[in-house]
């Protein structure tokens, strides 16, 4: 028999439950007798579905996968867009971290059927390449083409997925986002809550406003008054949390999260609150007391929040850039004449940490950071450091730069 008629005999023993059968292991062990370097390429898809489909899962034939993976990397040059999806599938389904060159090079093929994948095969390429943490430079700019023809069309959960892929992976990319946000305006009723929600994140983790946000959050807002019962507990925690970081504070939503109610509902649907679910609400909670001052309704139970959204694996909070990061520090100590003229990662009475505090006294001269006497006033910095502007710069100019941004009525240069 060839390998391909043994993959589909083993599937067909899948099938009916015979996963650990004999003559599943007879099958097996007549596969590995044969070279996956002499496959065709319909043998190999075919053995990849067939340990898809189980037989691959406890790592058994872990010497024949990386055998099969190996040949794979010369074959991808030639594969179909079922080819590519199906196979990148299998990858995700083994969870075979180890055959990243594999994920690169099917992401590399991928780029020339970007128009041509149906929307179950972009799905799964997407959901791929983020199960890796991958992306490719020419993948993002196929996309960039290929969304706006989409956007209005494709399944919902393929635009959905496009939005989360972009937002995963950090790609800001204007042409995207704008293209999916008008077609949100139109969409949107038709969705899922999981598929708003996700969406909306997407915008939320960076920071982005599309031309239309007035039509999209208005439409959002639609949504949740008339489906708020559809939503899941973590499903609308997300959604209101995203909505706060690009500034689109639902008030007239917030009574229904902090109800005793809704937190027990919560609790029990994640099997008890993480850490991630009570920085939320803490941050949901800290912006309307920051922002809405106005807000009358319910409060954030203390026992639901965290009282600082640092972990000793890292932060809660939106990431810094760490290249962007280490060239400010760096500018700031050219500026101000030595390190301990300003501190990092400065714990707030708010729970939110300062990427960068400067301590100036009443005259408005910098004091150095451990000292806590005789402080008139503080400046926080960062978000008001674009990377687009500030990687773009040279030391001297860098300087010039922050200096321009933290004292702009102060001409002395010369400290």
């Amino acid at each position: 028999m060839s390998v391909r008629q043994l993959c589909n005999l083993g599937q067909a023993m899948l099938a009916i439950g015979g996963s650990s059968c004999v003559m599943l292991e007879q099958v097996m062990k007549q596969i590995q007798k044969q070279k996956p370097a002499d496959w065709s390429l319909e043998d190999l898809i075919a053995a990849y579905m067939l340990m898809q489909g189980g037989v691959g899962q406890d790592w058994k034939y872990r010497h024949l996968l990386n055998a099969m993976h190996t040949h794979a990397m010369k074959v991808t040059y030639c594969m179909d867009p079922p080819a590519v999806s199906g196979l990148l599938g299998a990858l995700v389904s083994l969870n075979q971290m180890q055959a990243m060159p594999l994920v690169i090079s099917l992401c590399k093929q991928s780029v020339r059927h970007v128009p041509h994948f149906t929307d179950d095969e972009l799905t799964a390429v997407l959901g791929a390449l983020m199960h890796f943490g991958h992306s490719d430079h020419y993948f993002v700019e196929a996309m960039e083409r290929y969304v706006p023809q989409m956007a209005f069309t494709s399944h919902p959960e393929t635009v959905t997925k496009v939005m989360q892929f972009f937002g995963r992976r950090n790609i800001l990319s204007e042409t995207v986002f704008d293209a999916i946000a008008d077609s949100f305006v139109y969409r949107a009723d038709d969705y899922s809550t999981s598929q708003v929600t996700r969406q909306i994140m997407a915008l939320g983790k960076l920071g982005y406003l599309p031309p239309n946000a007035g039509d999209v959050f208005r439409k959002v807002e639609t949504i949740l008054r008339t489906r708020l019962s559809h939503f899941q507990p973590r499903t609308l925690l997300n959604l209101l949390h995203s909505c706060t970081l690009v500034e689109r504070f639902p008030v007239n939503f917030v009574p229904k999260v902090f109800n005793n109610f809704f937190l027990q509902e919560l609790q029990e649907q994640s099997k008890g609150l993480d850490r991630i679910a009570m920085a939320q609400l803490t941050q949901l909670y800290m912006t309307l007391k920051l922002e809405c001052p106005n807000y009358k309704g319910p409060k954030l139970h203390p026992n639901y929040r965290v009282k600082s959204f640092l972990t000793s694996g890292g932060s809660l909070e939106t990431p810094v850039d760490v290249q962007l990061y280490n060239s400010v520090k760096n500018g700031l100590v050219d500026l101000l004449g030595a390190r301990s003229y300003f501190g990092s990662k400065v714990l707030t009475p708010y729970c939110y940490t300062l990427d960068v505090a400067i301590n100036l006294d009443e005259e408005g001269y910098v004091l150095p950071a451990s000292q806590n006497d005789d402080v008139h006033k503080r400046i926080a910095l960062f978000v008001q450091v674009p990377y687009y502007e500030f990687e773009q710069l040279h030391k001297t100019s860098a300087m010039e730069y922050l200096h321009q941004k933290i004292f702009p009525h102060t001409y002395r240069m010369s400290w």
